[in-house]
């Protein structure tokens, strides 16, 4: 049985064509928590820019962000897990010299090192994330828990700079950057504690997703389900490929598994 659902949001839960949540997802997951299941968050965005969601914000128990190195329910703190000091410093030399932007995410605020008009282009125009001030220093952030960074760079200079953070992991899932957690933390690890806080069993969750942050929650899931606008290696690691996020991807799924009539 079907007790909760793990829901990745860009590409997922929202749509890239329309930034929208499709009304069958909507209606779809309002009848899954009608039901009494469950429905958690599942993001690479930090909880300052979830700014999408509003369609079925009330819907949801709790939020696993940061790619899954801060998730919570409510008010209570499932887990918090920061990136060391000496690797922050490493991708923020590494910026420096080779003149990329990174967007550095403290537990509660963020803020843009090396600002470049691809932020701009991909996060404000491409993903609808508009709440960010280009202006704050990243020396505002200085107390708060550093737990991801966001360099705006290809995979050839990604290799390069993760053999200097040794304690730090890569989840891209976009071709224009990638999202750096401390290693241990992912949304498969993320899943596992949410699941134990809040009395599930790791068979009886759900988890969806489609970029390349997401094969650790398809794996640690009891069913993984890829939509069908997935990379391949995604598809790879799901039990389930269903249709398009624009396809009634969701609805699809969580009817071909009993989840909903």
């Amino acid at each position: 049985m079907i007790r909760a659902v793990f829901l990745d949001i860009d590409g997922t839960l929202v749509s890239f064509t329309t930034h929208r949540i499709p009304q069958s997802t909507v209606d779809a997951l309002t009848e899954f928590h009608n039901r009494g299941g469950k429905v958690y968050i599942s993001t690479g965005r930090p909880i300052a820019i979830v700014n999408n969601i509003g369609q079925i914000k009330d819907l949801v128990d709790g939020y696993i962000t940061f790619n899954g190195a801060y998730s919570f329910v409510g008010e209570r703190e499932v887990n918090c897990d920061a990136i060391p000091d000496e690797d922050v410093k490493a991708m923020i030399d590494d910026a420096r010299r080779n003149d990329y932007t990174v967007l550095v995410c403290g537990k509660r605020d963020l803020a843009i090192y090396n600002y470049h008009d691809v932020f701009n282009d991909v996060f404000v125009k491409g993903l609808g994330v508009s709440c960010i001030d280009p202006s704050k220093p990243v020396s505002d952030l200085k107390g708060q828990p550093i737990l991801q960074l966001t360099p705006f760079f290809n995979i050839s200079a990604e290799k390069k700079v993760m053999g200097q953070m040794p304690h730090s992991v890569s989840a891209r899932w976009n071709p224009n950057f990638t999202d750096i957690t401390v290693r241990g933390a992912d949304k498969g690890h993320a899943l596992r504690m949410m699941a134990e806080a809040e009395g599930l069993d790791v068979s009886e969750c759900m988890a969806f997703g489609d970029g390349g942050n997401d094969i650790s929650i398809l794996k640690a899931a009891g069913i993984g389900v890829a939509m069908g606008n997935a990379a391949d290696d995604v598809k790879a690691a799901a039990d389930y490929v269903t249709t398009h996020v624009d396809d009634n991807g969701i609805a699809n799924a969580l009817r071909h598994y009993g989840a909903i009539k």
